[in-house]
Order: structure tokens, then C-alpha cells, then sequence
């Protein structure tokens, strides 16, 4: 697997919500740094250092250390999954106020989908110039879809790439490479939706 730590020039700071998280899940499951590593195919070194918030993962990276663990998107955005409702609201509804979010820098992911929603994941990214979204194929299969809301992005998927702009959608099969990309001056925010193909259980 490919990794990839965030040049210091690139001025995109590591959340550290995310490292701890990751921390405190692995320890929950009683893995080794490398046992997680032997699962995920993240190196040692990699997964240490996201730990210890000095490197900004990849989405893909996450979703590998993510499967490896058998946790759900929502505990990978800090959410706990048994904690009771603060609302009377259906479990089919995610109110604003209560939506988990990871920093990776220059690109910010807001979970939109219900916690027990498993089988497809909404977020809104905000990419700040500058920022991407992906850059390698996930390892299941899987569609992803969404819709420029506002700003410019470039969107490559498998060698063709796409100027999108607000109001411009989407849909392509997630196992080719691909990446989405603020070339612009400006923030950017996408609808972005994963949906699944052949889901394993735990997602």
C-alpha cells in the first residue's frame, strides 16, 4: 500500500482527534501496532505516527485501518456508537448540530449518514485550495457518487479528468484511481456518497 505523510511546507496540519481515536479503538480491541499493521497493510510506522498526530492520513489509509479494526464510520469520526440518543428523533435522521468531523488539513469530512446507517456513507467535503480527496482505488467495491455544492474541483478517475463546478454531479465505480482536487483559489465543498456494491458486514 502506498502511504503518503504530509510534506511540513504543505501547511496541512494532523488532527489529533483522529490519531487518538485510532489509539484508543486499537487498544479497545487489544491489538499490537503491528498486528494492525499485518491487518491493515499500513506500515508500523505509519499507523504510530497517526497515533501521535504527525501525519495526515489518507482517507483510503483510514478506511484500511478502519476494516482492519471491524469499527464502523461513525467511531472512526470519534462518535460512539452506544451512546444514548440526545434527541427523540428516528434513528434514520442526523440532525446538523450533531454531526462528527475529521480535519485532515486542507480537507475537512462531515459525516451526514445516521449511526446505524452502514451500507451508505453521505459527507460533505470541504476542500480548501489546494486540497484532494483520494488518489489510489479502495480495495472493495463500492460506487461513489456526489455533487459540487459550491467552488471548482477537478475529479480524475481512471486517467480522465473532469473540470466539475456548483451544481455539476457525479457517479463513478470506486475501484479505478481516482482523486478530487481544488485547483482554485477559492473553498470548495461536494456531496460526496459512498455507496455499497458488496459490503462486508461490519461497515
Amino acid at each position: 500500500m502506498n502511504e503518503r505523510i504530509v510534506p511540513p511546507g504543505e501547511g496541512r496540519a494532523a488532527d489529533p482527534n483522529v490519531g487518538s481515536n485510532l489509539r484508543k479503538l486499537r487498544k479497545a480491541k487489544g491489538l499490537s501496532l503491528q498486528r494492525l499493521a499485518d491487518e491493515s497493510g499500513v506500515s508500523v510506522g505509519m499507523i504510530s505516527q497517526v497515533e501521535r498526530g504527525l501525519a495526515n492520513p489518507s482517507m483510503r489509509l483510514l478506511t484500511s485501518l478502519r476494516r482492519a479494526l471491524n469499527i464502523s464510520m461513525q467511531e472512526l469520526f470519534g462518535e460512539d456508537p452506544v451512546a444514548e440518543p440526545t434527541t427523540t428523533d428516528p434513528n434514520f435522521v442526523r440532525r446538523k448540530a450533531n454531526r462528527p468531523v475529521i480535519d485532515l488539513g486542507t480537507l475537512h469530512k462531515e459525516l451526514l449518514t445516521p449511526t446505524d446507517q452502514r451500507h451508505l456513507q453521505l459527507m460533505i467535503l470541504r476542500l480548501e485550495p489546494g486540497g484532494e480527496s483520494g488518489g489510489k482505488a479502495l480495495s472493495y467495491p463500492a460506487e461513489k457518487g456526489g455533487l459540487v455544492l459550491s467552488g471548482r474541483v477537478i475529479l480524475s478517475v481512471d486517467g480522465e479528468v473532469a473540470e466539475l463546478a456548483g451544481g455539476d454531479s457525479f457517479v463513478f465505480d470506486s475501484v479505478s484511481p481516482h482523486f478530487l482536487r481544488n485547483t482554485s483559489d477559492a473553498p470548495a465543498e461536494v456531496l460526496w456518497i459512498i455507496g455499497a456494491v458488496q459490503f462486508d458486514r461490519h461497515l
